[in-house]
């Protein structure tokens, strides 16, 4: 099967550090309609993300759990069927004790993108990463992903960043429109 991996902040809903409440969760443009168009043309949804204010203290799992199922089942009304979600909670510099570690998981590194391997049977080379951090474009790369995009609707893009990503587009509704998946 093919995948888009989508990173969350920045991609899915609005930049806002530490997003963990329901109130705060805003989508990006035309959000649902991108989510629609990545799988009318073949692809399954996978969402990875790294979630390091459960290691700082700033909220709870519960809190991050709750989000989750809150913006999973507004996709589901929508038609919008999310394969799954991957997270991090680690931080090496976290002050809750159990997630205070470094680990395979949090990007830039693949442990995400390689349990989702584990689980599914994913074709990575004609799969996709996209993201809003040079980070996100690293980690999909180390898990052998094909495809690397970078979203300019979060974190401000670097240099470095644009150098890493094979396409760039504004948005993930303008990715989902785009002449990039003829190629795939």
């Amino acid at each position: 099967m093919k995948v888009v991996f989508l990173d969350r902040d920045g991609v899915i809903n609005k930049e806002i550090n530490y997003l963990h409440k329901i109130d705060d969760f805003e989508l990006t443009y035309k959000c649902l309609v991108a989510l629609t168009n990545i799988q009318k043309r073949g692809f399954q949804i996978i969402v990875v993300t790294n979630q390091a204010g459960i290691a700082k203290g700033l909220f709870s799992d519960s809190a991050y759990t709750a989000l989750t199922k809150f913006y999973l089942a507004s996709f589901a009304l929508e038609g919008i069927r999310i394969l799954d979600v991957f997270h991090c909670p680690h931080h090496p510099y976290g002050t809750v004790s159990r997630y205070s570690i470094k680990c395979n998981c949090r990007k830039p590194l693949p442990g995400m993108f390689l349990k989702a391997c584990e689980k599914y049977n994913i074709d990575l080379q004609s799969s996709i990463v996209v993201g809003d951090k040079l980070s996100d474009i690293l980690a999909g790369k180390a898990a052998g992903v094909g495809n690397s995009v970078l979203v300019e609707s979060g974190h401000i893009l670097t240099n470095q960043c644009r150098y890493h990503a094979d396409h760039i587009f504004e948005n993930l509704y303008s990715f989902s429109t785009s002449q990039f998946f003829s190629g795939l």
